[in-house]
């Protein structure tokens, strides 16, 4: 029997068909979930539509994570749906271009501002809405996406690695106070990927080539082997895992000079 059969998850976090998260859902489904994928603006509904069209038992709901009033709305929708939930993926992220682009130091107060709380306030958020309807269900699994950034200086990567540094550790208290419910929450560090936030980043493709150079697998990954990593973690597999940082990058966090 496929391990997600009868599970209900939330993905939050799909852009396009490059998106880690999508790559999440389709690795998800193909394990029997039912699933709720979101959607940021109007810009990206088509988008995810078209997407989850591709798929079978999958809703498609707009979720703002800056706006309480849609986060309460997306939650009772799914509590009306389906009674529960067992997992949830947290993939949003976004900071100002021109905050990318500009040196660390002269980040703005609304740049950090709105890369913190979207890239790392949001699964808080998400969190506490998750929590109770997973706790009915016996406990559940929320897995997020980060990046080495947070812990190591990769140029032009500036604000985000601060809020992905934030990002883990909200993992970090976010396990401790869910764990007495049997929920467990956890983090994937993903080595570098042509996403479409990728490509806010100046100078992707020699972080891309600096993998392949010094990685211990000498490549980087794609986005089906952060997925599996994904389904590990959300899982029944990784029931004793939690509070965790799971490095899927081909082994460049463990090099130095």
């Amino acid at each position: 029997m496929a391990q997600f059969t009868s599970k209900v998850g939330l993905i939050v976090g799909v852009a396009n068909k490059r998106s880690i998260a999508w790559a999440i859902a389709q690795a998800a489904s193909a394990e029997g979930a039912t699933l709720i994928l979101t959607y940021a603006g109007e810009r990206l509904e088509d988008n995810v539509r078209e997407l989850a069209a591709t798929l079978s038992n999958v809703t498609v709901l707009p979720c703002d994570v800056t706006d309480d009033a849609q986060m309460d709305a997306l939650f009772a929708s799914i509590e009306a749906e389906h009674g529960g939930l067992d997992f949830m993926v947290h993939g949003a992220a976004f900071a100002l271009r021109e905050d990318l682009a500009a040196p660390f130091s002269e980040t703005s107060r609304e740049g950090f501002r709105v890369a913190l709380e979207v890239s790392a306030y949001s699964l808080v958020a998400l969190a506490r809405r998750a929590a109770p309807m997973m706790a009915a269900r016996g406990g559940g699994s929320i897995v997020t996406l980060s990046y080495l950034g947070s812990q190591r200086v990769f140029t032009n990567y500036n604000i985000m690695g601060v809020a992905k540094a934030a990002l883990e550790a909200s993992v970090r208290y976010l396990a401790s106070d869910l764990g007495p419910q049997n929920i467990r929450v956890n983090a994937i560090s993903a080595g570098p990927i042509k996403t479409l936030a990728a490509s806010g980043i100046s100078g992707f493709s020699n972080i891309l080539q600096t993998y392949r150079d010094r990685a211990p697998l000498r490549r980087t990954v794609d986005t089906s082997e952060v997925a599996d990593a994904a389904v590990f973690l959300l899982g029944p597999n990784s029931r004793g895992i939690t509070a965790e940082v799971l490095m899927v990058d081909s082994g460049f966090h463990a090099m130095g000079v």
